[in-house]
């Protein structure tokens, strides 16, 4: 049996490669690296691409989310931390991602509700106002991010 001899570049991506490549390009259009009309381009190339060759340059210019943030050119790692921005308040996305969760399990809670007052031939109590209460003081007293 001979080793596999075929370059990376010209290995044929998979779904979930290119699954990855998306995820990363929506990461990039929802930190402000892509506009929206680049982000869909680069999609479009992504789901159409037939080889790892093919993905790699879609997202050589985004910066890797496991990596910390480039410094700034010009600007003194010291001089940085020195002003907290490690400690800067949560992105928008952090912001809303636990508000996106509690209006998801709230269409879930008040499907439920829907269903239950067609199938008893009356309109129930709307009972989902409790939890769902609950849940957004929760969020509201925490700073509403996820950390």
């Amino acid at each position: 049996m001979s080793p596999d001899l075929t370059p990376r570049d010209e290995l044929r991506a998979s779904d979930a490669d290119r699954d990855a490549v998306a995820r990363r390009l929506s990461d990039a259009l929802s930190d402000g690296r892509l506009d929206l009309a680049e982000h869909q381009s680069r999609l479009d190339s992504a789901m159409g691409a037939r080889t790892l060759g093919e993905l790699a340059p879609l997202t050589t210019d985004i910066p890797d989310p496991a990596s910390p943030d480039p410094v700034p050119s010009g600007a003194d790692p010291v001089d940085l931390a020195r002003t907290g921005e490690e400690n800067a308040p949560p992105s928008l996305r952090e912001r809303t991602g636990t508000w996106h969760a509690w209006m998801g399990g709230a269409a879930v809670m008040t499907a439920v509700w829907l269903v239950s007052s067609i199938a008893s031939g009356a309109v129930q109590g709307f009972w989902p106002v409790i939890p769902l209460g609950i849940w957004a003081m929760v969020i509201a007293t925490s700073g509403g991010c996820r950390r």
